[in-house]
């Protein structure tokens, strides 16, 4: 059994999400079934929950003493509301997963007292498989990440919401609108190692889209906060989170001058 301190947990996590990753791509390949969930129209199949149950039990198992979050399975406060609690998309990207996307992940994040502690984000499909642990840097497949250098906005790539972009557009026209990444996850790390220089997320996304990414982001040597600058915290009562910017440090600190005081604009 792996000690307490997030890094001893790190090689046995990522066993884990590569184990779920291949449960997931199984399942992308048989007859599988996919519904629409009736509290919110979003998706939902087979493979979000076997890979939900797979998950609960392996990562269970890895920490004994963290609650549990999970899209896929029904929140009880109780059970989680201890210092530390496992927080998990089983398929971050669901449309992208019954579409034949290849920009689907799963979630994985140990939050403590708030802040996630140890991470893991793994692209099935391009075998993207992303580690954090605090305090020892993120890395892509087992190299170390960090996002672009910059301080401006000019010809620096974003992706996000449409109109996030037109608006933006309009403050600073030489940005570049990047294509969608259906999973948000996915789109806030890939500011993590330079594939994207911002990334912007509407308000309404949960704990389990963001926590993995934040903790990428972060100990890549970006930022990921509101609009307004805040630091996101996680493992609370109320799990649903305003709009948020994800960047290098110093874009981040740009951006979020530029955008402080226009957030109603962006609503």
């Amino acid at each position: 059994m792996p000690g307490s301190d997030p890094a001893s947990r790190r090689d046995g996590l990522e066993a884990i999400m590569r184990e779920a990753g291949e449960l997931a791509l199984v399942t992308s390949r048989g007859d599988y079934k996919s519904w629409t969930k009736g509290y919110d129209n979003s998706p939902v199949s087979d493979a979000d929950i076997a890979v939900n149950n797979l998950l609960k039990e392996r990562l269970t198992a890895l920490a004994p003493e963290a609650g549990w979050l999970s899209e896929e399975t029904e929140d009880n406060f109780a059970g989680r509301s201890g210092a530390t609690a496992w927080i998990v998309d089983p398929i971050d990207g669901t449309r992208a997963f019954i579409a034949g996307k290849p920009d689907w992940t799963i979630s994985v994040a140990l939050v403590t007292d708030g802040r996630p502690v140890l991470a893991a984000l793994f692209a099935p499909v391009t075998v993207e498989m992303f580690l954090a642990v605090g305090g020892h840097g993120a890395t892509l497949n087992g190299a170390a990440i960090a996002p672009n250098a910059g301080v401006t906005l000019e010809q620096t790539k974003f992706a996000g919401p449409k109109r996030y972009l037109d608006k933006l557009q309009k403050l600073s026209p030489s940005i570049l609108p990047q294509p969608k990444v259906h999973s948000l996850a996915l789109r806030l790390t890939r500011v993590a190692h330079g594939a994207l220089d911002v990334a912007l997320a509407t308000p309404g996304s949960h704990d389990w889209d963001l926590a993995a990414a934040d903790l990428m982001v972060h100990e890549a040597g970006g930022v990921m906060t509101y609009f307004d600058g805040r630091t996101l915290r996680y493992n609370q009562p109320h799990t649903v989170h305003g709009a948020l910017i994800a960047a290098s440090a110093p874009r981040h600190a740009t951006l979020v001058s530029l955008v402080r005081d226009r957030e109603s604009e962006f609503a």
